[in-house]
């Protein structure tokens, strides 16, 4: 194989760039990568924790580790032992790679796993990462105020990429009117939506009570979509009212039926009782959609000074009601903020990150 752009120092084949874990459902991690696998980079992608070890003992030096959502590695275990074991794998292998030569990123997705289940050694696993990373990566610049009460980013090497929008991506045919016609919604008809996968964290609850505390309550109709577990959607057939309109989806929404959801809203809501990022904020914004997000420091850090953006305190159910029943930005506001963060401008700079990484070695 003649060298690439993004050749190996030592025998001419290109560097690889091992990506754990790796999601095909994912579009935050394909549109990440593609200024790499244009530059050349050999993509390694492994779900897997027994993958992951595999593509770490091929990589030394000039090739970098990717370590993204770290619930794979403790949270998949069946019980205390095995958690401690897959994170004393996962050290180890880790630990050999970089002996060889190789650099290791880490994004910070999450301060910790969502639904934890052995807290004292996710903790370690993230202070393990914490300290050992050549480059923490992460996407809220107040990352490390919203971690430390669990481990120190200071002092390490930090860089702040943005999450891309996804302008260019979900780009498609159909108009609003065809969208909202296909859900049963009138002219005076609120639709809220709340997309993403539905899980316990992440406030229906609040934003359920909100619906019905609103003094328009009756113009709302609460769009639902994102993958369930078959517990939280009976938790969530329990929560709501039977005078509250709902369209729901359950499932996994295909990328062809993105655009409709997010065509037929009038408002898209994220009531998160804790969140450090949110691709449903990006998706929002890629639409046209306004947003409504927790008043959270970190938050209005990187988008207080948006203008399709509308605050509520956390967990208060009566704050949201108010918002929601206020005059609601203009559909198309985030235009500028889209365009600043294309999705190829935003990989492009993730390729710089992963070139500087591997400089001299």
């Amino acid at each position: 194989m003649p060298p690439t752009a993004r050749s190996h120092p030592r025998d001419g084949r290109p560097s690889r760039l091992a990506v754990f874990p790796v999601y095909r459902d994912n579009p935050y991690l394909n549109l990440m990568l593609l200024a790499p696998r244009a530059s050349g980079w050999d993509v390694l992608e492994s779900a897997r924790l027994e993958r992951f070890e595999h593509d770490l003992a091929s990589l030394g030096t000039g090739d970098v580790a990717h370590v993204h959502w770290t619930a794979p590695i403790v949270q998949r275990a069946g019980d205390t032992d095995e958690a401690v074991d897959r994170s004393a794998r996962f050290r180890t292998a880790v630990d050999g790679a970089r002996a060889r030569g190789a650099r290791v990123l880490w994004t910070v997705h999450n301060a910790l796993a969502h639904d934890v289940r052995y807290e004292e050694h996710e903790i370690a696993l993230n202070r393990y990462l914490a300290a050992t990373a050549d480059a923490v990566h992460v996407m809220n610049s107040r990352t490390g105020d919203v971690v430390a009460p669990f481990y120190d980013l200071s002092g390490r090497r930090v860089h702040h990429i943005p999450h891309p929008s996804y302008r260019g991506i979900y780009d498609g045919n159909g108009s609003r009117a065809e969208a909202r016609a296909r859900f049963g919604l009138g002219d005076d008809d609120l639709a809220v939506l709340f997309f993403g996968q539905i899980r316990p964290y992440k406030g229906v609850d609040v934003l359920v009570e909100a619906l019905e505390q609103a003094p328009t309550a009756g113009r709302f109709v609460l769009l639902l979509a994102g993958r369930t577990s078959t517990e939280d959607e009976a938790t969530i057939d329990r929560l709501l009212p039977d005078g509250l309109r709902t369209v729901r989806h359950h499932d996994y929404v295909d990328d062809a039926e993105v655009k409709l959801w997010f065509d037929a809203a009038d408002v898209a809501v994220l009531p998160y009782r804790r969140v450090l990022n949110s691709g449903s904020l990006h998706l929002a914004a890629t639409f046209g959609v306004p947003v409504v997000l927790p008043n959270e420091a970190h938050l209005r850090s990187d988008f207080g000074g948006e203008p399709w953006v509308r605050w509520f305190e956390p967990g208060d159910a009566g704050a949201l009601a108010r918002v929601l029943s206020e005059p609601l930005p203009e559909r198309g506001a985030a235009r500028e903020f889209t365009a600043r963060l294309a999705p190829f401008a935003v990989s492009r700079r993730y390729d710089a990150l992963l070139r500087d990484m591997t400089i001299g070695r």
